[in-house]
């Protein structure tokens, strides 16, 4: 009896999703629950399981199809019995080189390496694990995963690549002839198709531009205090919270205080009315493998360091496994991007809608600056408020950024609310 594999509600106001890639094959054996496609939505990637133990025995829809909720995308038969796992399917012959070429980074290596203790058949990998693999020359089989139920992720893979050092490059299959040379010049081109939440966040930033009046008010700020508070306190509150103690909480902290002081940068529009919040809702801009995701750590304003520090690295390990849902991405008040982590100096950040304000943080770097009239050199950092100017006034906006340079500058004043 075959059982229909229907999609699952997606979240409050998501009613469609991408078929983005199947995790089984036709003829594979699956437990009741397992996944066996992954759907790309607006936000986040969502995993479909079996409703029941068998085989799967036809997929009705393709890969790349729009499917809407409850609509049937596979049938499992129940209680039959099938392979433990489909090999990776032979690609079909390519009119040209090009072609071949994308079908092969898509394909999984077939080495025939086991690991002892597991089946020996390659797992299940996402498309950017796959080209990773392909691209160092690993075997899967033997590189332990840390994302859901044990799936390899792209930064597993890139740690296993890393230990692997310097030790030699795995030889390559013997072919009857070596393939020609790139000519001294050739220009080639590849074409993919933008995933349903890259096109999403190209239409919400796109948005954001055409409807907002967008300004950027820029400070900069002495991180002296913070980096010496880290260092004499990293060993103890490591120790007692087991999480170190990272720059975003101070952040986090110093915006929250901003925010009370003026409660249009953390206001919304909607419609002819301003919505004003007296809670502190922080979206936390993080990278994930498909792209950039916005968790929400709740009531932020009422949380400790250590609680902030334990939310936001809950949200980056689930975001890089690719684990976040669409509760995690519900609502925000105020945005913080760090752009520093990746080494930039000074930015313009867009704002996340409905919300009307995002701090920008870029890289710490040791600049001359004038102190007490002696030049002297500081650990800087730039900051960038960009904010609606419908709803936040240039005054508003300047106060407010300058609030948090302040509580950073003196960490004293977060702790007596000042």
């Amino acid at each position: 009896m075959a059982t229909e594999v229907k999609v699952p509600t997606l979240g409050e106001s998501v009613t469609e999703a991408t078929v983005g890639e199947w995790l089984k094959q036709p003829g594979d054996a699956v437990e009741a629950d397992e996944p066996i496609v992954s759907l790309e939505t607006d936000k986040v990637a969502v995993e479909v399981p079996s409703p029941v133990a068998g085989v799967l025995s036809e997929f009705t829809v393709e890969l790349g199809d729009t499917v809407d909720v409850g609509a049937v995308i596979a049938k499992v038969e129940e209680g039959a019995e099938g392979k433990s796992a489909s090999p990776a399917p032979a690609a079909a012959k390519a009119d040209d080189a090009a072609e071949e070429s994308s079908e092969e980074m898509e394909r999984l290596p077939d080495d025939g390496g086991k690991d002892a203790g597991q089946s020996g058949d390659a797992p299940t990998m996402s498309p950017a694990v796959r080209r990773a693999v392909l691209e160092h020359g690993l075997d899967p089989t033997t590189i332990k995963g840390s994302g859901k139920d044990g799936r390899l992720t792209k930064e597993d893979v890139l740690a296993a690549a890393k230990s692997k050092g310097s030790a030699a490059a795995p030889a390559p299959s013997p072919a009857p002839t070596p393939a020609p040379a790139a000519a001294k010049g050739e220009r080639r081109e590849e074409r993919v198709k933008m995933t349903r939440m890259r096109q999403t966040i190209a239409k919400r930033l796109k948005g954001a531009q055409e409807e907002a009046a967008l300004l950027t008010t820029f400070n900069d700020c002495d991180m002296t205090a913070v980096i010496e508070a880290r260092e004499a306190y990293k060993d103890t509150f490591a120790k007692k919270h087991g999480i170190k103690l990272g720059f975003m909480s101070f952040f986090a902290k110093a915006a929250a205080l901003a925010l009370k002081d003026v409660p249009s940068v953390n206001a919304q529009i909607e419609g002819d009315e301003i919505i004003y919040y007296d809670y502190v809702d922080l979206s936390v801009a993080v990278s994930a493998p498909n792209g950039l995701v916005v968790p929400v750590v709740r009531s932020i304003d009422q949380m400790s360091f250590a609680e902030i520090e334990l939310a936001i690295a809950d949200f980056g390990k689930r975001a890089k496994a690719g684990e976040l849902t669409m509760e995690d991405m519900k609502g925000g008040t105020f945005t913080i991007s760090n752009g520093g982590v990746f080494g930039s100096l000074m930015s313009t950040p867009i704002i996340n809608p409905p919300q009307s304000a995002v701090l920008g943080l870029h890289r710490i770097e040791d600049r001359p600056v004038a102190v007490n009239g002696e030049v002297v050199i500081r650990p800087m950092m730039y900051l960038a408020l960009s904010y609606d100017h419908r709803i936040i006034d240039g005054r508003e906006a300047v106060t407010a950024l300058k609030i948090m340079k302040e509580a950073i500058e003196d960490p004293m004043r977060m702790l007596i609310d000042l």
